[in-house]
This record gives structure tokens, C-alpha cells and sequence, in this order.
């Protein structure tokens, strides 16, 4: 008789902690169900545990030798026999109705092709350490740029077989990679109730902020190449101008402007550069950077560069005059210049971003996970609760780094306004949110720009 639903535990030297993952398989209130364990050539005492379970029926065990994530994920889809298929990382552990709650919910509606729970956070030793929960994906998002766990997310199986499974040239960030071709045919859900429990220690892969936030660029540029999706973009760098700005000033011997521009000239989206600035002296400076076809210098009024004025009445006079010259471009991404670390792959991963979650305008982000206080009169109080044990997505703060953001041509001659519509958000690494705004940033930032180089 087919199971219901099949879950994978893959696991890699987890042997201290793979035990409580099969044992929460084993004990689900939903029976209906197959367990396959994925050794991927663990050297430490995992076999050793595995091995005690061989002789339960509903058990499949398979070893391996370091194949990676999403060839693990793929031997487990090819091998399930239930109609869900679930992955479980073998340091976390299921809630004891986790499978019967997700396993109900896509039951009843047959458009679904994946739910996913809010869940705990542990510590090594299995200690409580706060609660994620999600947005209510049936009453509050309408941007689905916030995707699903990679594990103890329950999946159609025929869907996924439809979708092609997990591109094994990735050897991380399953979840995302699977969320940006799924979200394009399927609906999804989520479940308000924590159904696992998530340890966070030294070894997570999700620690790794570089090879998860690079990972997740080749993803989304993947898919723009494969979709074939128009990209086309306009850059425009404001510049107020002045002895003391920074498109006169060195790092490391290297002008400031002039790095900009050198990594904007290698986006594979950058089409069009206009520098933009009250101070003429920028566009002398534009011609000892270098010259090229793809980079124009604008006039900007006096009246318009002064501090808290609006940017966006200079970009609707640059955008007219580019489409009056017969420019061709869907994007206009505009970037200052206090942010030097910022690559060309970033900017491409901010334009690609948007499009592939089909945002009106996105920001470079960081999340900040700080915890703020406002002064009553009677002392400090912590705003939106955020020394509480639950993490609400709702009220997580972001902090806009990188100094680049973009919009879409058409909501932008719609809206005027760089900011607006649904506004996306793309994660920067720590190097590209690194400003130049102190003493000490500068001192940073030459220290980082040897190595950078």
C-alpha cells in the first residue's frame, strides 16, 4: 500500500543528534508514511545509530559517499513512494503531528503544491530558544519573496517530479532554489503553528552568509538566462558634488567614482550609466575615468542636489531624455557612492531579484535582529516586542545598506517614485553593506580593500 507522505533524513556527522530526528518520524501521529535515511559518508559514529533501524520496515537506509545536497534530494525524490515527500535535516526533529497537520492541509485543496510550518529554535542541547513565525501567506502576502525552509517543508511529489526536481549544480540553498521555479506554476501555504524544531550550532549551513547570499545570485541569474526575462538597465549615479564629496576621494589610491563605475561596466543588466550631479568638474572627472559609449554625464539643477530634496524630479528628467534619445531599457537601478564593496554580481543579483519575484522596486537589505528601545518618560521600552520569545516576520526591521535600489521603467513613469509599488528586498553580504560615513569606515575600508583587491 503507497504511504502518504515519505520523508528523507539526510545527515553528514550528525550521529550525536540523528537519533531524536528518526525517532520523530517514527513516532508521528500519522502512520501512513516511509522513512528514508540518507548517510552521506559520515565519518563519525552515525552508522552506528542508523544501523539500529535497519530492520524496521517503514525504513530505507542508503549510504553514500559526500554527494551533496541536491543530489541527495533527488535520490530521495526518485526512490519516495508516498504522494509528500518531506526532508529532514538529521540535527532538527518533527512536532509529533507535524505530518498529519501538513499532510491535511494539502489534502484538502489539490491546486497546493507545498506547505510549510513556523517552527522552534533549539540550542545544542536541545533547549528552547525562540519561535519563527511566518506571515499568514492566505491573508497578508501578496509578494511571495520570503520562501519556505528548505527542510520540513511538505511537497506534492508530482509537482516536484513536473518542476524537474533540485538543479544539482547548487550545492546549497535547496529551499530557495525550489521556491523561485515552484511559485511560478503552484500555489503555497504556509501553517501557523511550529511543527519542528530548528538546532542552531557552530556547523549550520545556514551560518554561511557568503556561499548561501552567493548561491542564491546564481540561482536568480539562472533564472533570468533560462526565462529569458528583459533585465535592460539604466544606472543612475547621483553625485551632490563638491571638494569634500567622495566622487573626488581615494581608497587605496583608487577614485572613489571610478570603482563604481568600473564594476557598473561589468553588470551583465547595466545597459546605460548617467552620472548626475550640479558640479561640472564630475564630467571632466567622467573623461579621465576612461571613455565609453555606456556612460553619459547629466546636469543636475542646483535647486535639486541640495540636502532633503527629492531625487526622484532628476531621474524623471533623466528618463525622459533616454527614452526621447531612444534608449532601450526596462530597469532603473540607481546607486551611490558610499558603499565601494558592492560587485557587479550584487547589482545584477538586486535587478534579478526583482524580476524574479515580480516586485514593482527592491532595496538592498540587512536584517537587524537588534533589540530597540524607546524612551516613555518613565524609562525605555522595547518597540514591537522584540525582546519577546516569537519572532513575527511581520515585525522584523530591515536596514537599507549598499546604496543601490531599483525600479521597474513602467512603475516608475507610473508612480514617479523610485520607491513604491510592491518593494522587493535582496539580502546584502557585510562587505557591500560596509559604508563610508566615519573616520573609522574609512579606516576599515582600507584595510578590506587590499584584501578585496
Amino acid at each position: 500500500m503507497r504511504p502518504l507522505v515519505s520523508v528523507y533524513i539526510t545527515n553528514y556527522n550528525y550521529g550525536d543528534f540523528i537519533k531524536e530526528a528518526i525517532e520523530s518520524v517514527l513516532n508521528q501521529s500519522l502512520k501512513s508514511l516511509e522513512l528514508t535515511i540518507i548517510d552521506d559518508g559520515s565519518t563519525d559514529h552515525s552508522k552506528g545509530v542508523i544501523e539500529r533501524y535497519a530492520d524496521r520496515q517503514e525504513v530505507n537506509i542508503i549510504y553514500q559517499q559526500n554527494k551533496g545536497l541536491n543530489i541527495t534530494n533527488n535520490i530521495a525524490m526518485r526512490s519516495a513512494k508516498g504522494k509528500y515527500l518531506v526532508r529532514l535535516d538529521a540535527d532538527d526533529y518533527l512536532h509529533q503531528d507535524a505530518l498529519k497537520i501538513m499532510s491535511d492541509r494539502l489534502e484538502s485543496d489539490e491546486a497546493l503544491g507545498l506547505v510549510f510550518p513556523d517552527y522552534y529554535y533549539i540550542d545544542i542541547n536541545g533547549e528552547i530558544l525562540g519561535e519563527e513565525k511566518r506571515h499568514d501567506f492566505q491573508k497578508e502576502v501578496e509578494l511571495l519573496d520570503q520562501p519556505a525552509h528548505g527542510a520540513c517543508t511538505m511537497i506534492r511529489l508530482d509537482f516536484l517530479k513536473e518542476v524537474g526536481g533540485y538543479n544539482e549544480s547548487y550545492n546549497c540553498q535547496d529551499g530557495y532554489e525550489l521556491w523561485v521555479k515552484f511559485i511560478r506554476h503552484y500555489q503555497v501555504a504556509n501553517i501557523s503553528k511550529p511543527l519542528f524544531y530548528y538546532r542552531q550550532h557552530g556547523n549550520n549551513l545556514t551560518g554561511d552568509e557568503s556561499k548561501i547570499l552567493g548561491t542564491r545570485a546564481k540561482i536568480n541569474a539562472d533564472f533570468i538566462q533560462q526565462q529569458a526575462i528583459d533585465t535592460r538597465t539604466l544606472a543612475i549615479v547621483p553625485i551632490r558634488g563638491g571638494d569634500q564629496d567622495l566622487a573626488f576621494k581615494d581608497l587605496a589610491g583608487n577614485n572613489i567614482l571610478k570603482l563604481k563605475i568600473d564594476q557598473l561596466l561589468r553588470s551583465n543588466s547595466i545597459k546605460h550609466i548617467i552620472v548626475t550631479s550640479p558640479d561640472i568638474r564630475v564630467k571632466q572627472l567622467l573623461k579621465d575615468i576612461g571613455d565609453s559609449q555606456q556612460i553619459a554625464f547629466h546636469h543636475r539643477k542646483q535647486d535639486q542636489a541640495r540636502y532633503n530634496q527629492s531625487l526622484n524630479p532628476t531621474i524623471e528628467e533623466i528618463v525622459e531624455e533616454a527614452i526621447s534619445s531612444g534608449w532601450d531599457f526596462t530597469v532603473i537601478a540607481v546607486l551611490t557612492l558610499e558603499f565601494p564593496f558592492l560587485q557587479a554580481y550584487k547589482i545584477d543579483d538586486v535587478i534579478n531579484t526583482m524580476k524574479v519575484f515580480g516586485s514593482d522596486s527592491i532595496i538592498g537589505v540587512r536584517p537587524d535582529n537588534s533589540v530597540f528601545y524607546q524612551h516613555h518618560g518613565d524609562g525605555l521600552h522595547p518597540i514591537l516586542k522584540r525582546d519577546q520569545y516569537t519572532k513575527l516576520e511581520r515585525e522584523a526591521l530591515f536596514k537599507q545598506v549598499g546604496g543601490v535600489s531599483a525600479v521597474t521603467l513602467e512603475n516608475f513613469l507610473k508612480e514617479k517614485k523610485v520607491i513604491s509599488g510592491k518593494v522587493g528586498h535582496v539580502m546584502m553580504d557585510q562587505l557591500s553593506s560596509l559604508g563610508l560615513f566615519t573616520k573609522m569606515d574609512w579606516q576599515i575600508a582600507e584595510v578590506l580593500y587590499q584584501k578585496f583587491e
